[in-house]
């Protein structure tokens, strides 16, 4: 009766954690992927802020939070995850992040220790509780990064139609706030506001390029820096500008086409080794199943795995190039 009684907590333990891990994990993709935005009308979130009566320094407190100092920013991955969240769109704060994060790395090692060994559990854990929602916030990232890169030409060259008819350059960069859509509307509408609030015009245009940390973004830094300091042909300047970060975007797309083959074999050979396992594990549980007893097991599987990845790190790294 107490064996029976035992099975039936271990299977109750076991369903519960199973239920609750997968509500965590939905919820956390969910609040992952929204984008905190309710009316399509609004082109960007700080119109959409706008709109909703906000004033600019609210605006400037939650789509500008400051930077974190301190212990905490000198670690590896967490001190740039207040970047990355921001250069992704993202207004959850870093601790509301690391604490979903602690939640679910938790509730997933719960159920997986009930089943899998615990250095394996704990990998498990690790894995869907950090490792799955940092990936999505990278992926967001890179995606907004790179649609703010494709927006700044003509972002750029409505900056210069302004400039060229008599517009001031702070009035320009609101009528690209106004007009261009996310994400390089709200990027613009965030310096706008910031010499609205009394801001310098290049102390501001460089916390923007600081905060997306892009090179074409440091151009356009410099060279308003430049112009305010020296005074100039500001507009030509601008022009000439997106004509060089259009032509670096056309070169991109040429070496992306050159590379693609090299890139599909990348991870063709990356994910072989992981195919092959899975299918040889399922065709036949007792090629692996049989020696998982042996002592060597481990620490060859550990150097299997950490050949692959290696394996996957050096030909990404042989068929990316940084233009």
């Amino acid at each position: 009766m107490e064996n029976l009684l035992t099975v039936e907590v271990i299977n109750y333990m076991v369903y519960a954690g199973t239920f609750l891990g997968i509500l965590l994990l939905f919820t956390g993709v969910a609040q992952l992927a929204q984008r905190g935005e309710t009316r399509g009308e609004a082109r960007s979130r700080r119109m959409q802020m706008i709109d909703k009566g906000a004033d600019i320094e609210e605006i400037l407190s939650v789509l500008k939070p400051p930077r974190k100092t301190g212990v905490w920013a000198h670690i590896p991955l967490i001190g740039q995850l207040p970047d990355l969240l921001s250069q992704a769109g993202m207004t959850i704060s870093t601790n509301r992040f690391l604490f979903f994060c602690g939640l679910a790395t938790i509730t997933v090692f719960s159920v997986a220790s009930v089943i899998l060994i615990l250095p394996v559990a704990v990998l498990v854990g690790l894995g869907i509780g950090f490792l799955v929602p940092l990936l999505v916030v990278k992926s967001r990232r890179d995606t907004r990064m790179k649609k703010l890169v494709e927006q700044l030409p003509d972002a750029l060259e409505l900056m210069a139609r302004g400039l060229r008819v008599g517009h001031p350059l702070n009035t320009s960069i609101g009528s690209v706030a106004q007009e261009m859509p996310d994400p390089i509307g709200t990027e613009f509408g965030l310096i706008f506001d910031q010499i609205s609030f009394g801001d310098d015009l290049p102390d501001a245009v460089q916390e923007f390029a600081d905060r997306v940390g892009l090179e074409d973004v440091q151009y356009l830094s410099a060279s308003i820096g430049i112009q305010h300091g020296t005074g100039g042909d500001l507009a030509r300047v601008i022009r000439i500008l997106a004509k060089v970060i259009r032509d670096r975007l056309t070169m991109r797309q040429k070496i992306l086409a050159i590379s693609s083959e090299g890139r599909l074999t990348a991870v063709f050979l990356s994910a072989l080794p992981v195919l092959i396992f899975v299918f040889t594990t399922i065709t036949n549980p007792t090629y692996f199943g049989g020696v998982r007893d042996d002592p060597l097991f481990v620490p060859m599987m550990v150097t299997i795995a950490v050949l692959t990845v290696l394996n996957f790190l050096v030909l990404r790294k042989l068929v990316h190039f940084r233009v």
